[in-house]
């Protein structure tokens, strides 16, 4: 009795954080099912590491643009030494016409005068109309009908020395009489003109308007006009047999000119070397460019995060799109069945028909013929490549819907009288949401590739958007193919790794959502 009674007070003695029962906490760790799938897909090394990665891409691409120093189409510059073409000259050596007349003294005409010239005639007829030649030297001729000069055929022309300075007919003429007949002055257009030896021709205030020179020197372009002082320096080169030369002009702008006979033309071409501001193109990784720029002169570091970005924007929005689109038919399809499962499968089967690659090429085509602004090309590449991965994502749903609309579950909610919507997307989606995740995780890596495809092709991201793609693309060109590696290899390097990290966390889901698959 005294046992017993010894028992009893020490077990009313006994502290109460003592007592267990089987549903206390403390002995009994019950985890629900996501934190399972998350204790699974940890314990996967492989899956961690392509979480990591695909964590530090985010990081890169989305937050990389924005720490960035430079804009995504910001151009840099550097100053180069460049040789344009800038002038030619030709020693005169054929007769050349200054035409008076243009009635009278037309390009027809023109091969007469010479070939009178050539016989040594004074006269000659065309067209009805009489022509004299008027010799001034063996170098110079007028040409005169009706009793009036109407064209002059010389070696050597009457140039204006100011560009505001213009020629006429009657100037040139009075100007080529006086220098071949040794006058000193002469009279044109009511003005009196002085002429010395040299064919430098001055108005009575003594300001240079003209000269006679048989050296013809052209600008390549238009709009250039050579001063009095660099042609004679042009010409000096010439006939001292010079390659170059430099001349300062009157904004004191320092330019290095070069000379190059053609045989061919029985020419010279004139080079000018200046300092021009050109695009940084294809700069080697510095200081300033970690990663070089590429042959917009664009930072290649700042346009791979945008690309980044506009490649994985791409991606995630594409694949929401076909699996929307793939869980409402596919749903559907599953829990109805019957003409209604026929009839969306068969939609499904003419979809899985489309060659979509094919498809998509067409649209770009056609989208490049239309000039379609480079925005609206990406959101019509999302929703193109959305529109055309659904039916995948639709056959999944309906398979898995097929097995587990039978189940008891499904019968409870029936009986319940609970609405058939609300039955597929609040009982079946759900139970269907980890084939889904996996499915949608690795579809990702695909959709990123077929839009680098696309890109690459000049299909798909336009400029002056970056994509991963479109960078690559350069790699079109052979010599930049061989001697500039910054310019494709991490993009590259970028795309490979992002979609192995994908397909990485895919597996992993699928082991950590599915456990008995490993066995």
């Amino acid at each position: 009795m005294e046992d017993m009674k010894d028992k009893k007070d020490m077990l009313e003695n006994m502290e109460p954080s003592e007592e267990y029962s089987l549903s206390d906490d403390r002995r009994v760790k019950v985890l629900s099912p996501g934190q399972l799938v998350l204790k699974r897909f940890f314990r996967n090394r492989l899956a961690v590491t392509g979480m990591i990665i695909l964590l530090a891409m985010f990081l890169f691409s989305f937050l990389g643009g924005l720490l960035s120093p430079y804009g995504e189409d910001q151009k840099f510059y550097r100053v180069d030494v460049q040789a344009k073409d800038f002038a030619g000259i030709i020693h005169n050596e054929e007769f050349r016409y200054t035409i008076g007349d243009n009635e009278l003294f037309k390009s027809s005409v023109h091969a007469q005068a010479l070939k009178a010239i050539i016989q040594g005639n004074d006269k000659f007829e065309y067209n009805d109309n009489a022509y004299e030649l008027d010799k001034l030297s063996d170098d110079a001729y007028i040409v005169n009908s009706g009793g009036k000069a109407v064209g002059i055929a010389s070696k050597e022309l009457v140039n204006p020395s100011t560009p505001d300075e213009k020629i006429s007919f009657d100037f040139a003429l009075a100007a080529m009489k006086a220098k071949y007949g040794g006058d000193k002055t002469f009279k044109a257009d009511g003005k009196d003109y002085n002429i010395d030896k040299e064919g430098i021709i001055t108005d009575k205030s003594g300001t240079e308007v003209a000269y006679v020179s048989q050296y013809i020197v052209r600008a390549v372009m238009s709009d250039i006009f050579f001063s009095r002082e660099l042609k004679n320096q042009l010409i000096d080169a010439v006939e001292a047999g010079q390659e170059s030369f430099e001349y300062t002009d009157e904004e004191g702008v320092t330019a290095e000119y070069i000379l190059k006979y053609d045989a061919a033309t029985k020419a010279w071409d004139v080079k000018q070397e200046i300092d021009t501001k050109v695009f940084d193109t294809y700069s080697a990784p510095s200081k300033a460019h970690w990663l070089g720029t590429d042959r917009n002169g664009m930072d290649m570091l700042t346009r791979l995060m945008y690309g980044g970005r506009i490649s994985l924007i791409i991606g995630f929005i594409a694949v929401f799109i076909e699996t929307i689109i793939g869980v409402i038919m596919g749903g559907i399809a599953g829990y109805f069945g019957g003409w209604v499962d026929g009839l969306i499968m068969r939609i499904v089967d003419v979809f899985y028909c489309i060659p979509g690659l094919p498809f998509i090429i067409i649209v770009g085509a056609a989208m490049d013929a239309a000039n379609t602004p480079s925005l609206t090309r990406i959101i019509y590449l999302m929703l193109i490549l959305g529109f055309l991965g659904w039916a995948g994502v639709a056959r999944l749903v309906r398979g898995q819907i097929l097995s587990l609309r039978e189940q008891e579950f499904m019968t409870a909610t029936e009986a319940c009288g609970i609405a058939p919507s609300r039955r597929i997307f609040r009982h079946l989606i759900p139970n269907v949401m980890p084939q889904l995740i996996v499915y949608m995780t690795m579809g990702l890596g695909s959709t990123i590739i077929t839009e680098a495809t696309l890109s690459f092709l000049g299909l798909g991201v336009r400029f002056p958007f970056a994509s991963w793609g479109n960078i690559i693309n350069d790699v079109n060109d052979t010599f930049v193919l061989t001697n500039y590696w910054f310019i494709w290899i991490p993009a590259g390097v970028l795309l490979l790794t992002t979609v192995l990290a994908f397909n990485i966390v895919g597996d992993g889901l699928r082991d950590a959502f599915d456990p008995k698959m490993k066995r």
